[in-house]
């Protein structure tokens, strides 16, 4: 997608936060002298070295600044870091609820610094890291938080922590594995959830203590890797979400980028080659520890149940989908072509991606070039698009569907001025109602109805948290009063219909009396500007 006219300038006229033009080209060819900014043993040595310290402008997820808060509290607090009296929410990229050990977050900030500070430099010694206690503790405590069924072994989270000295005594045994090097990942189970057009989707389950050492891995190598990423990549990556994908494609299109590729790669974490997969990495990573630790997360076979026999199968390529390493790469091989489309491609286009799903915004005319030039891209490297599913849209006549949003070019009300229309699709607005359907159905009539209001709540509340946005006050209002009409029958119908359906079973009275909640109505969006 190079087009040497372009000179490698980006979209806003600049080189991105990298400004550099060989995005590809690895360290130096793993000739590294020694230094006091090289090699890392311990935390401590980095924090001491200062490598690379940049300022907090070029931050791409804000734990940069975070942290500088932390340790200038703990100067005038004689040294200790009292996160939990600071906020409840810990700090950096800890889930809600659960703190990142201080040690750690300056290792990863340390690790962020040099690697925005210099892009081709080469990490290593950093296997310790991963064997240390805090990190595989903390590492726990993600994977707890996340939960999830056993693996092949059949362990469960529950059976690692029915007791304080039960887990000390898994901790010192996964820690052991690791520092002998003889920790082996067990068989990855496989399972299979349906998908909304009728096929089956393939998921893959590792055992605890695999996603515990794959968690400990993630926390070492993301911010390396995150310093790399492009501003337009937004799938689980610290700090950003579907929301501001969505953003970036509105702006994309209010600055006349009007066709559209709605792309659709077939298969693309399960076909993921595994060599060129390590090479990328072993682009910003030299240590041979983590490397083949890596290698062998790749390759574990894969369990699969059948009629009653357990088969497992060689594991030639791809990550499973389930695997908590398994997004940080996927964002990792797919970099490039972040890179490639928005900065050195003709013509300018904007590609946002969020892990598999992307699209490509051009100018007039330029769709049918760039769906060539991206097919031929994947295709180098082991990819495909999805024929079928792959389509050119031209945002002026018709409209389409990212990331569960459709989007729409309509005129406003009163000005008659076309702005970009975003609200849930009528796919996402179905899926809401059968799964409303699923608990106000008549098998569920035996349940307490505030049990079932309570379940149904659930259901709209994490509906709402994620479409409750832009232009989504309409449909979240005509979903409001069936999901309302919907409850109201299902409580008529566990009374044997004797009451009356609208006089006995107001609005006021589901609230109130059986507690269901209220899907909001107010608008949940941003400002419109003409297209």
């Amino acid at each position: 997608m190079h087009d040497e006219n372009t000179g490698g300038v980006g979209v806003d006229g600049t080189l991105g936060s990298h400004g550099r033009e060989d995005w590809e080209t690895c360290g130096d060819g793993g000739k590294r002298q020694p230094s006091d900014q090289a090699g890392i043993t311990g935390e401590a040595e980095w924090v001491a070295a200062g490598v690379g310290v940049l300022h907090s402008s070029v931050d791409l997820w804000g734990f940069d600044a975070e942290m500088r808060v932390d340790l200038h509290e703990g100067a005038e607090r004689g040294g200790t870091c009292h996160h939990a009296t600071r906020r409840s929410k810990g700090t950096g990229d800890g889930p809600q609820g659960i703190l990142t050990p201080r040690k750690l977050r300056k290792l990863q900030i340390a690790l962020y610094r040099k690697a925005k500070a210099e892009a081709k430099w080469r990490f290593y010694s950093l296997y310790g890291e991963i064997c240390r206690r805090e990190t595989l503790e903390h590492a726990l405590q993600r994977v707890a938080r996340n939960g999830g069924a056993p693996g092949v072994d059949g362990e469960s989270l529950s059976d690692i922590q029915v007791s304080p000295e039960n887990k000390q005594r898994w901790l010192d045994a996964v820690q052991k594995r690791l520092k002998d090097k003889t920790y082996r990942p067990m068989p990855v189970r496989r399972v299979y959830i349906a998908k909304s057009d009728g096929g089956q989707r393939g998921l893959g389950i590792p055992t605890v203590t695999d996603r515990v050492v794959q968690m400990a891995l993630y926390l070492v190598l993301m911010p390396i890797f995150e310093a790399d990423f492009h501003p337009r990549s937004f799938g689980f990556r610290p700090k950003r979400n579907a929301h501001q994908a969505i953003d970036a494609v509105v702006d994309a299109l209010y600055s006349g980028r009007t066709e559209v590729i709605d792309a659709d790669l077939s298969k693309y974490f399960d076909t993921i080659p595994h060599g060129e997969l390590m090479r990328t990495v072993a682009g910003r990573l030299s240590d041979g520890g983590i490397l083949q630790l890596l290698k062998r997360m790749l390759v574990a076979p894969v369990s699969e149940e059948q009629n009653g026999i357990t088969r497992i199968t060689p594991n030639p390529c791809g990550v499973p989908q389930g695997g908590v390493i398994s997004p940080l790469l996927a964002n990792l091989y797919l970099n490039a072509l972040d890179w490639e489309v928005n900065e050195r491609s003709a013509g300018k286009p904007q590609m946002v991606r969020y892990a598999d799903d992307l699209v490509i915004l051009c100018g007039p005319g330029r769709g049918e070039r760039t769906r060539e030039q991206l097919a031929k891209w994947l295709e180098e490297r082991g990819l495909s698009l999805n024929a079928v599913k792959t389509r050119i849209v031209d945002f002026c006549k018709e409209g389409f569907v990212f990331l569960g949003f459709a989007l729409q070019r309509r005129k406003s009300l009163q000005g008659q001025r076309p702005y970009v229309h975003v609200e849930p699709s009528a796919k996402s607005r179905q899926s809401f109602r059968d799964k409303l359907r699923d608990e106000l159905h008549s098998w569920s009539l035996w349940r307490d109805a505030r049990e079932v209001a309570a379940r149904v709540n659930r259901i709209q509340r994490g509906w709402a948290a994620y479409f409750h946005y832009r232009n989504s006050s309409r449909v979240l209002g005509r979903l409001k009063e069936w999901s309302y009409n919907r409850y109201r029958r299902w409580v008529w119908r566990k009374h044997s219909c004797r009451r009356s359906l609208w006089k006995d079973y107001p609005n006021e009275k589901l609230e109130n009396i059986y507690g269901l909640w209220s899907l909001p109505v107010t608008a949940g969006w941003t400002p419109a500007r003409a297209a």
